[in-house]
């Protein structure tokens, strides 16, 4: 095999993120020509297909899905590279581009975080929060380096992109103290025409709440249903009802929200995911938290 073009390669990677010829053209200000013409070397030179026909548009067979795995590598290293440099060689300042799923407690957000800080290098890390396809979008346009989020990528979402799985933990209903201690006794029975408020249908956790319900042979009256964690938890502090949050961040929601459990939700689990463009991560913040976060989330459960 000749040696690789990382030109061809630039062409390549540009046609899979834009999604199409055209687009790409546009964006290298190249003739659409010349940039089958330089993707066909590619392949000659791989010895792999990279993309094939569907319809009228153009989809990456799997050497290509390969193949673009390794390119978001290497350019992604070389916009670090460029950072770096422009920065006046500060190697130290390490930026982390990160979405967090609604879904996601903060406060696990934050424990997942946490060990970026603690790395030798500076890290400046860029938060934000969106629905699940938006972040994906962004995700997939090399608008962010990781998702935090409590399930894998639907197999009905067509996008370059890898689940890391980063661990479960259980899950306690809280409320307060008035409305807890009322329903304590007699758990989860006591749960029959309780007031509860519940995440947003469609979601994981909702599916795994509505099927412990189900089985536990109880009715309660659902108070609001909700898209966003910490909403849930300003309501549930109002005492409109009890909510769900996993157990690892009790100690947290007491203090802040000043609720107490009413009990444990026996065999629920809220998973929780980091997806990144990379089958192999290479950003060492995200090393570092794919690395920790199952002693973040399992510990201090009792």
């Amino acid at each position: 095999m000749e040696n690789l073009n990382y030109h061809h390669l630039l062409y390549f990677w540009t046609v899979a993120s834009e999604g199409t010829i055209a687009q790409a053209s546009k964006k290298l200000f190249l003739a659409p020509q010349t940039i089958s013409g330089q993707i066909r070397k590619l392949e000659q030179n791989l010895g792999v297909k990279l993309f094939r026909r569907s319809g009228r548009r153009i989809v990456l067979t799997d050497d290509g899905r390969r193949v673009l795995d390794y390119a978001d590598s290497i350019f992604s290293l070389g916009r670090e590279l460029e950072e770096d440099i422009r920065g006046g060689g500060r190697s130290g300042k390490l930026i982390l581009r990160v979405g967090v799923g609604p879904m996601v407690h903060k406060l696990i957000a934050f424990r997942l975080l946490e060990p970026v800080f603690q790395l030798d290098q500076e890290v400046r890390i860029l938060a934000s929060g969106d629905g699940r396809e938006e972040l994906l979008d962004r995700l997939e346009n090399h608008g962010l380096d990781m998702i935090l989020c409590d399930a894998p990528i639907p197999s009905h979402i067509q996008v370059h992109a890898f689940n890391h799985f980063l661990g479960e933990c259980p899950m306690v209903f809280m409320g307060v103290p008035k409305l807890a201690r009322s329903l304590r006794p007699g758990f989860p029975g006591s749960l029959e025409g309780a007031p509860v408020l519940l995440p947003q249908e469609r979601t994981v956790l909702r599916t795994s709440l509505d099927r412990w319900i189900d089985a536990k042979k109880v009715v309660p009256e659902v108070r609001g249903e909700f898209s966003d964690t910490s909403l849930l938890k300003a309501v549930g502090q109002a005492g409109v009802g009890i909510f769900a949050v996993p157990r690892v961040i009790e100690k947290e929601v007491r203090r802040q929200y000043g609720v107490e459990r009413v009990g444990v939700l026996d065999g629920v689990r809220e998973t929780f995911y980091a997806i990144s463009p990379e089958r192999r991560i290479h950003h060492p913040a995200v090393v570092v938290i794919t690395q920790t976060a199952r002693e973040r989330l399992l510990s201090k459960t009792a």
